[in-house]
């Protein structure tokens, strides 16, 4: 299935995709795409409905995040080998873990704020994990059934304030604008995550063109691994690292700026589209 919320800004309704590519309003099924819903009973309810029972989405409906109420929107960094080579940075030999503020998810078509006096506005294109079941201390080889599905994610990030500022990575990670994810939550059963393409251009030009094969932590491993630290309830987003071609990789660098368009895509889970603008 592909899971979607839409409609204008903070009154997403629940939907899912047809057959034909249309979406279908679930609103008189479910409250919305989050929490219990995620989950192995509330995907296999959902499931068991035929689409066209569903009314038809308004023709154009604006795509919003296709998670709603995230509590923990947890990122993954230097997960492609290729990446931490181009940032300067070692292969760690554990996942390096921080946040993104759940306040900066936005739909995977809205526009990308760059913050005010930032001159290092980047991308990333992400593979996201969606949880669906409540996880504590999982083990690896049972993880996925802890997954309720994927998305991709444009883990935008500022990289004076994430990595010239003092402190941690966050504070260049969780801006107002830096987590479009959708346009699809995609269920985990129509999903292989071990060699999906992954591209970001920039104004027409392709900048990244990798896959998921190359992660250097794979999505069972770090599902288990996270759980260690803390727990994941349904709805929780692990956005799990991208490949190389970012912008601070560039030489010399190359930072967003306003009127850029990004296009970001992952074979299977869509494409998200936006233009960046002042903050």
């Amino acid at each position: 299935m592909k899971l979607v919320r839409f409609g204008a800004a903070g009154a997403e309704k629940p939907g899912l995709i047809d057959a034909d590519g249309k979406i279908r309003d679930l609103s008189g099924v479910v409250p919305d795409i989050a929490g219990e819903v995620l989950g192995r009973a509330g995907l296999e309810r959902l499931r068991a409905i035929d689409p066209k029972s569903l009314p038809l989405a308004p023709e154009g409906s604006r795509y919003g995040a296709c998670v709603g109420r995230v509590g923990n929107f947890i990122a993954v960094g230097l997960n492609y080998a290729d990446h931490a080579a181009e940032s300067g940075m070692a292969v760690p030999s554990e996942p390096v873990l921080f946040n993104k503020a759940p306040s900066c998810i936005v739909g995977p078509d809205d526009t990308v704020l760059i913050p005010r006096g930032s001159e290092k506005t980047d991308w990333e294109v992400e593979l996201a994990v969606v949880i669906g079941e409540r996880a504590s201390y999982v083990s690896e080889a049972e993880a996925l059934d802890y997954v309720a599905g994927y998305c991709v994610c444009n883990d935008v990030s500022e990289r004076a304030y994430q990595i010239e500022r003092g402190g941690q990575w966050t504070k260049g990670k969780g801006c107002p604008t830096f987590g479009p994810i959708g346009p699809w939550l995609v269920t985990k059963d129509e999903v292989d995550t071990n060699d999906l393409a992954m591209k970001l251009s920039v104004n027409g030009e392709l900048v990244q063109n990798g896959s998921s094969s190359t992660m250097v932590f794979k999505v069972p491993f770090l599902v288990h691994y996270i759980s260690q630290f803390m727990i994941l309830e349904p709805g929780d987003v692990i956005t799990t690292g991208t490949p190389p071609g970012v912008g601070m990789g560039m030489k010399p660098p190359r930072y967003l700026k306003p009127g850029d368009r990004m296009e970001a895509s992952i074979a299977g889970l869509g494409v998200q589209r936006q233009a960046v603008a002042a903050g």
